[in-house]
């Protein structure tokens, strides 16, 4: 059971990142769209960050940067789909509940999310190969310490309520 809760827990945080990130998107001036999938957002105050932690030359900034305009009109679609299928569904929790077309909707949001993973995972290899072979090496490091502190705070979180 414990299962259970934990992929409808990780699936509620999901659809809230995603909200988040369209809701970003909707701005003119946004930064550039996420492009992690599982948590490497690279919006201007993430690039400043990984420029500053990798030590970033110009030119692997202009890199970023470029890769970054040239993949949002890829990505800027499929987080409004996802983002409309969001709002949708939100219909269904707070009006007149219909399980068929709620399972549609997730199937339909279920694509949209695979697409936007495997278009997010291309973009993250591109951007990784941009580094030099140290700055890949700094920038596992950075992630699995991520994970880490994720697998320790899923850890950490209280235990459900048993069923009545």
């Amino acid at each position: 059971m414990k299962s259970l809760r934990f992929r409808l827990l990780v699936a509620a945080l999901a659809v809230l990142l995603g909200t988040v990130v369209a809701n970003s998107q909707t701005a003119e001036a946004a930064p550039p769209p996420s492009l992690h999938g599982h948590g490497f957002g690279m919006g201007e105050h993430m690039l400043g960050f990984f420029a500053d932690y990798l030590n970033l030359t110009d030119t692997q900034q202009a890199q970023v940067k470029s890769i970054m305009q040239k993949e949002r009109p890829t990505l800027k679609p499929l987080m409004q789909q996802s983002r409309q299928i969001d709002q949708q569904l939100h219909q269904f929790a707070i009006g007149t509940y219909d399980e068929a077309k709620v399972r549609a909707l997730a199937t339909q949001k279920a694509q949209v999310e695979a697409e936007l993973t495997v278009q997010r995972t291309r973009i993250h290899n591109e951007l990784f190969q941009v580094l030099t072979t140290d700055q890949q090496s700094k920038m596992k490091e950075v992630e699995a310490r991520h994970e880490a502190r994720m697998q320790k705070h899923m850890q950490q979180a209280p235990p459900a309520a048993p069923e009545q």
